[in-house]
């Protein structure tokens, strides 16, 4: 495609939040196509199985994924991704609703037990690029929810962290990709608590040293080294803002935490 395409991430407690998340998606809706959506959901996973009894594992802050907990995740983020689907559609955004099983867009295999077993937890091998470009092309925006598929008939959990970053992997081979991911702060601050601190900009040596200094810690982590790896892969941009900045985009008004290999 010749337009650059923006792929965007959103998650946390913006999900939660009936309010929050239908005001998100009307300014995402109001952004120039082509575009993309991918949601998570975790938090809702955790209190629906909750609600059912159903223990939640974490691992470094993976979930483990056993057979119970996959028909929770199967359950709410399913019935999450219509309702985004639906709500852009309220706003005149045409919208189409997709697993990694849906056109074979994002196949994975189940990550080895060793050195932890997961459970039903996927590793992305392979994004359907030509099949979502299609889509773009006739103007349709697809929302990817945070599930994959084997190939084999096997539904797997996967972090949407990961299927953002992989999705704008696939897509850079063919044209201009821009990732953004959403959350609740303004993007990496040097102090969590103080918004005036935002990072305007990290570069691969700045993330290694602010790592090591614990400033960056806990699951800012895996997302900078997954965003990071999307840039060595060809993607054009990588940014980390809060939620409301969408409006900003591309312009000079633009607040957030992009980074840069060099």
């Amino acid at each position: 495609m010749e337009e650059s395409i923006k792929i965007f991430k959103i998650g946390g407690s913006v999900i939660e939040q009936p309010e929050l998340l239908r005001s998100f998606l009307k300014d995402f809706a109001a952004l120039p196509h082509p575009k993309i959506l991918v949601h998570g959901g975790g938090r809702s996973a955790t209190t629906m199985a909750e609600k059912m009894g159903i223990p939640t594992r974490m691992v470094e802050g993976r979930r483990v994924t056993d057979e119970a907990m996959l028909e929770i995740v199967l359950m709410v983020y399913g019935g999450l991704n219509k309702k985004i689907t639906a709500l852009l559609q309220a706003e005149q955004c045409n919208a189409i609703g997709l697993t990694g099983a849906d056109m074979n867009a994002i196949r994975a295999h189940k990550r080895p037990a060793n050195p932890v077993d997961y459970g039903l937890v996927g590793d992305i091998v392979a994004v359907n690029s030509p099949g979502i470009i299609s889509l773009l092309e006739q103007g349709i925006v697809p929302v990817m929810a945070p599930l994959t598929h084997d190939g084999q008939g096997q539904i797997l959990n996967t972090n949407a962290d990961h299927i953002a970053g992989s999705i704008a992997k696939g897509l850079a081979e063919h044209s201009t990709v821009e990732l953004y991911y959403c959350f609740e702060k303004k993007g990496v601050m040097l102090d969590p608590e103080d918004n005036s601190s935002l990072i305007s900009s990290i570069t691969l040596n700045d993330f290694m040293k602010l790592k090591a200094e614990g400033v960056v810690a806990e699951g800012m982590i895996p997302k900078l080294e997954n965003a990071f790896k999307t840039l060595d892969a060809g993607v054009e941009k990588v940014c980390i803002m809060h939620y409301q900045g969408l409006k900003h985009v591309g312009s000079k008004q633009f607040e957030g935490t992009t980074l840069c290999l060099r």
